[in-house]
């Protein structure tokens, strides 16, 4: 059986999340923004529906998926494409092919003691991002 990843996670670590944009190509003004924020995922179980929430104080971006079913996403608030989206298990990480206009791009997320771990890669760049579970009291 899977990992589960559900639970609030805050991000404590975004390696490269510059270049990966620039890759996504975000213009300048938006990507200053976003490397000022403090990202949080919210990520859920229904069934056999995946819900992944990204929160910050700027803009939200929510995915929802059933593992191995090909399905449209529009990456609104962050690059405005349409992507043909797959998530899959492979092994013990939950990972994205997303084919579209830009190549090789998609994500992974796996967990590693009580961290979880996110890779987004395009076109080569690689954004490595760690989270760690949020406490119940905590804010963002």
């Amino acid at each position: 059986m899977p990992t589960s990843f559900c639970g609030t996670w805050d991000i404590i670590s975004n390696v490269n999340f510059e270049g990966y944009m620039i890759a996504l190509g975000i213009k300048t003004p938006l990507r200053k923004i976003a490397l000022k924020l403090k990202q949080r995922k919210v990520i859920e179980q229904q069934g056999d529906l995946y819900i992944i929430k990204t929160i910050s104080s700027f803009r939200n971006y929510t995915i929802s998926f059933k593992i191995d079913q090909m399905f449209e996403e529009y990456t609104k608030g962050l690059d405005e494409r349409v992507v043909k989206s797959v998530v899959s298990w492979q092994g013990n990480k939950l990972v994205c092919e997303q084919i579209g206009e830009k190549r090789n791009r998609g994500w992974a997320h796996w967990m590693e003691g009580d961290k979880l771990h996110l890779e987004l890669y395009c076109e080569g760049e690689v954004c490595k991002q760690v989270f760690k579970r949020k406490k119940p009291t905590e804010k963002l």
